[in-house]
């Protein structure tokens, strides 16, 4: 149950279409002779033979519904009269070409499927990783105007809070993991702010949130929690972490768009600054300004360390993540060195197959690249040698490239948290017919050649079988405090380590039997476009 879909309790909706056949004519009239119907007309098309594959090129724009117009970004839609066969012939070629395991997906006929995005998703391996998982768990799609509009920061009604649920059937337990500075979600009511790190929201519009079960107050509740427009008002009764008592409040839907950097700090330590930013995405093409601001401040400031949290950053476009890389580690670390090369696969012979160009690795990028920082314009940096990074199962992709790329330039990264996602894969969002689809097609290595982390990087003192462990410490997600506090688990273990080289207690069995099952995203804070590697460059 992620973004806007609907949540409840397992009910299932059947709409049944009821029509009535009238039977006409009367006495004893003979009837009419009939004329048999003529026969169905030939079907035209593409025709599938088992492991021959056409150029995915002749299938491309090919659509069963054609768009007509401009899109939100200006370009003219490319889509040409065609059919949901070719569509399906399209995936088909398109995954031959460019996945990174196409000898390991069933060749299955085209014919066969009503639906291009059921088609889709059965085009990747089913091969495992060392641990049991799926080594392809982010095989995915999304309407196009939904990816453009994240892409362009377009605004979209919300409170500006992202929520979490760790039971979506009652008793549900749903709760703020962050506000947004400046939303209706942090607006203060008598000193107060409507949401807090923490809040469990407990009834939405006069409707138990925790135990309904009806089709009517499930609407409810969606209604309330995922308003459709900008200037909708909705009431929340809702419970503060350490709170016995409930408050009620009353918050205004805006359009809003989440910065990248949702909040930074400089914290004053007996060895000297160190520096705190959260940041949520790589996308989309306003993190670019949003990360060299805050980096910006850190140099300013002359932070000797910095806390660099991840713990909701799914990914984005690697080129800024690369710009991160540089900025954390300065040019005489980077200079000349890879920040990722690209694999693809094994049909490629050097070549990358999705753009057809030579293979070239993806550097620190030490300028702007013209995301939202003009091209050319120098970056700043801290110059450090280690750099502590706060992690949960939900930092992943781009944002474990920094990682990835920073310890392949001896970088020392210290991971406060949890295991890391997995996902040293990639790919280029491709539009065809209204969707855009996402299919792996390279894995990134740094500067050493290593990207062999499909079961994530690993604190340490972690039990865990699996995974590239590194220095760290293993410390569970602290929703009772506000992220930047010192007091906050992660942050005050990334502090305590970098003082005295020791962790706190690992935490007990019962706590992070939780965290093994990943809270899911409720809200639209955490978008789909955000959890990639997207190798986007303006203008593209």
């Amino acid at each position: 149950m992620t973004g806007q879909k609907s949540w409840g309790s397992g009910f299932v909706a059947f709409f049944i279409l009821l029509t009535a056949a009238g039977c006409g004519g009367g006495g004893n009239n003979a009837p009419a002779p009939t004329t048999p119907p003529p026969p169905p007309p030939a079907i035209t098309g593409p025709t599938w033979t088992a492991g021959v594959y056409e150029d995915a090129s002749r299938f491309k724009d090919r659509c069963e519904t054609v768009r007509t117009g401009l899109d939100l970004e200006g370009n003219p839609y490319p889509d040409r009269a065609g059919s949901t066969l070719e569509e399906n012939f399209w995936l088909r070629s398109w995954t031959h070409e460019t996945y990174l395991w196409n000898d390991e997906v069933t060749d299955r006929n085209p014919a066969n499927y009503s639906n291009p995005i059921a088609y889709f998703d059965v085009l990747k391996t089913n091969a495992t990783t060392p641990s049991g998982k799926d080594k392809d768990d982010f095989h995915f799609s999304q309407p196009t105007e939904e990816f453009l509009r994240e892409r362009n920061s377009t605004p979209t009604a919300e409170y500006g809070a992202s929520l979490i649920a760790y039971s979506v059937t009652p008793p549900r337990d749903f709760r703020v993991i962050y506000t947004e500075p400046g939303t209706p979600a942090s607006d203060l009511v008598m000193g107060v702010p409507n949401l807090i790190r923490g809040t469990k929201i407990l009834e939405v519009d006069g409707v138990d949130l925790v135990n309904a079960d009806t089709d009517a107050e499930i609407e409810i509740l969606n209604d309330g929690l995922f308003p459709a427009t900008a200037g909708e008002m909705h009431s929340f009764v809702v419970q503060d972490p350490g709170a016995v008592g409930t408050r009620t409040i009353m918050m205004i839907s805006e359009n809003l768009a989440p910065p990248a950097v949702n909040r930074t700090a400089i914290i004053n330590t007996p060895t000297g600054d160190v520096g705190y930013v959260l940041v949520n995405t790589f996308s989309p093409f306003a993190s670019e300004k949003d990360i060299r601001d805050a980096i910006a401040d850190m140099a300013t400031a002359g932070v000797s360390d910095l806390v660099l949290d991840l713990r909701y950053n799914g990914g984005g476009l690697l080129a800024i993540s690369a710009q991160l890389g540089f900025m954390v580690a300065g040019s005489a670390q980077t200079n000349g060195k890879v920040f990722e090369r690209l694999r693809f696969n094994d049909d490629a012979n050097g070549v990358n197959p999705v753009t057809g160009e030579t293979n070239n690795s993806s550097p620190f990028y030490s300028t702007g690249l013209g995301f939202s920082v003009p091209d050319g314009a120098p970056l700043p940096s801290l110059d450090l040698g280690r750099v502590f990074i706060l992690s949960t199962d939900w930092t992943c992709s781009a944002s474990e490239a920094v990682i990835n790329g920073l310890r392949g330039v001896d970088v020392e990264v210290i991971l406060i948290g949890r295991t890391t996602c997995g996902k040293p894969y990639g790919f280029y969002p491709e539009d065809n017919c209204g969707e855009t689809y996402y299919t792996i097609q390279f894995q990134g290595v740094n500067e050493k050649d290593f990207g062999d982390y499909t079961d994530g990087f690993v604190p340490a003192n972690s039990s865990a079988t699996f995974g590239v462990k590194l220095p760290g410490c293993v410390v569970d997600d602290d929703l009772d405090h506000e992220l930047g506090d010192e007091t906050e688990a992660m942050l005050a273990a990334a502090l305590q380590y970098r003082e005295f080289a020791t962790c706190p207690a690992p935490p007990p069995f019962a706590i992070t039997a939780k965290s093994v099952e990943t809270p899911i995203d409720v809200m639209p804070g955490m978008r789909m476009m955000q959890k990639n590697r997207d190798m986007r460059m303006p203008g593209e």
